[in-house]
């Protein structure tokens, strides 16, 4: 279909009414009484159009901030309608500006804006540091961690392509190479009792909470000694010791559950009276899954009861194959936050520190008891949606642009600049990490498949599902039925 304003039919056959065009072929299928109604109604609309501007000149129409304005610096981030918020939720003195290429199909949709990132305490924190002998963001050790992590995350990944090639690893395979400063900067900020919610990207997630790399490697390779006993695999890590929720297949599933963690720390802490009960939940999810109905209810539901709950999107631009500036009306997610009354933020996912900086504020906020968080960190992914996808469909300047933005080099940067390590320091950090994740594929090769009767196990709640069996007894409870023998 074409479109145009009046209806005519034109010189090459096509019929133009208000809006759109018809081809002939498509004529022949409506019956005269239809095509003249439409007619009428196309006249009915264009003859309304004087009148329709006068009414609205008289009413007050709210409408959207267009995507290329730049919000002015004076209004807050949530404006001033919301009682009793902290300062984060109105920051708007501190912005970091996020340096990107604008491609073709992309100038239309979003501009190049500064984003607002870390909140006017951090900005007065920083200001009080400058009379004192350093105002840097991280100490030494600080820092060390985080490059540690982010390492670890890059180089099991990278494994993990090897082993999948190999054929030591089967079905889907999602990497998270590019992402590490996303996954880092928040979840080392977490104490063990926290929880985190993931999706089927799950692997550096695991390993960020504490999730020993042996066990997730094993996972991968469906063996017993893997976090699941071999029965999760790629999308589906899980560790109750270290509060890992699981990894979730299908996009929008594991909010909800990350959203009933959250409800059961705030019922501990004021039902059942446990005082000490300040854990908090994160729920990582991408920037598909904010099309998705699950992650509007919960937002809702959280700000409604002020759950300790942190929503992260890792808006890596890209849904699969389909760019997020094509398949959202505001790609702006952050704003969606204040539409349900929790602060929104936009971050450069790129930068760890920046990334930190606003998981300390928000992950403070959950912690003190004021509700939740919507933070969108703009990020991207090095490698395809997954092992199996060749990649061809994003734009090779747009992956050679962000590559240039590589996070564990913008740390090392960071550190060195600042006299915070040395260069030796570094390359042993690198060659422990190239030593663990070795030693983690020598393990999960050694480890043992699962046994057959494991099939039968953690999937039906109630064992008495299966059955009466001859004798009276439970099927379940006969050796010979766990052990696969039994005659049934």
């Amino acid at each position: 279909m074409r479109r145009r304003e009046s209806p005519v039919e034109s010189s090459d056959g096509y019929f133009y009414t208000f809006g759109f065009s018809f081809p002939p072929p498509l004529l022949s299928f409506l019956c005269p009484s239809i095509l003249q109604s439409f007619i009428s109604y196309s006249h009915f609309l264009i003859s309304c159009n004087s009148s329709m501007a006068t009414s609205f000149s008289a009413t007050k129409v709210l409408q959207p901030l267009p995507l290329n304005s730049t919000r002015s610096a004076e209004k807050p981030l949530l404006g001033q309608s919301l009682k009793g918020s902290s300062s984060f939720l109105g920051s708007s003195s501190h912005k970091l500006s996020l340096k990107k290429t604008c491609y073709p199909h992309q100038s239309q949709r979003r501009s190049n804006k500064a984003v607002v990132a870390v909140s006017d305490v951090v900005k007065e924190k920083k200001s009080k540091s400058k009379s004192s002998s350093s105002n840097l963001l991280i100490t030494k050790e600080e820092g060390l961690v985080l490059y540690e992590d982010m390492v670890l995350g890059r180089a099991f990944e990278d494994m993990c392509a090897q082993m999948y090639y190999r054929g030591k690893m089967f079905g889907f395979v999602h990497l998270y190479n590019g992402q590490e400063a996303v996954s880092t900067g928040f979840i080392k900020l977490l104490k063990k009792e926290d929880s985190v919610v993931s999706t089927y990207r799950d692997h550096v997630h695991a390993l960020s909470k504490g999730v020993p790399a042996r066990q997730v490697m094993s996972e991968l390779f469906g063996k017993t000694t893997g976090c699941c006993r071999g029965q999760g695999g790629s999308m589906h890590m899980f560790s109750k010791e270290h509060n890992v929720l699981g990894g979730f297949a299908f996009i929008g599933e594991g909010i909800p559950v990350a959203t009933g963690a959250a409800f059961t720390s705030k019922y501990r802490r004021e039902v059942l009276k446990e005082a000490g009960c300040d854990d908090v939940t994160l729920a990582f999810f991408g920037d598909g899954t904010c099309n998705n109905g699950q992650f509007y209810e919960c937002l809702n539901m959280a700000a409604l009861w002020k759950l300790p709950i942190i929503f992260v999107v890792e808006n890596n631009l890209w849904a699969i194959g389909m760019s997020h500036l094509r398949s959202t009306s505001d790609p702006e997610i952050w704003k969606k936050g204040p539409a349900f009354g929790m602060p929104g933020v936009h971050v450069d996912g790129m930068d760890v520190l920046k990334v930190r900086e606003v998981a300390m504020e928000a992950v403070g906020r959950a912690r003190r008891g004021e509700g939740p968080t919507l933070v969108e960190c703009e990020t991207y992914r090095f490698r395809g949606h997954s092992l199996a996808d060749p990649d061809e469909l994003r734009d090779p300047a747009e992956k050679n642009h962000y590559a240039t933005r590589d996070p564990i080099t913008a740390l090392k940067k960071y550190m060195f600049e600042n006299n915070l390590v040395n260069e030796a320091e570094l390359k042993a950090i690198d060659k422990k990490i190239d030593e663990l994740v070795e030693e983690s594929v020598e393990f999960a090769d050694a480890s043992p498949v699962p046994a057959r009767n494991q099939l039968l196990e953690n999937v039906f709640a109630d064992p008495r599902g299966f059955g009466i069996g001859p004798d009276g007894r439970y099927r379940c409870e006969d050796p010979k039925f766990t052990e696969g023998t039994a005659q049934v």
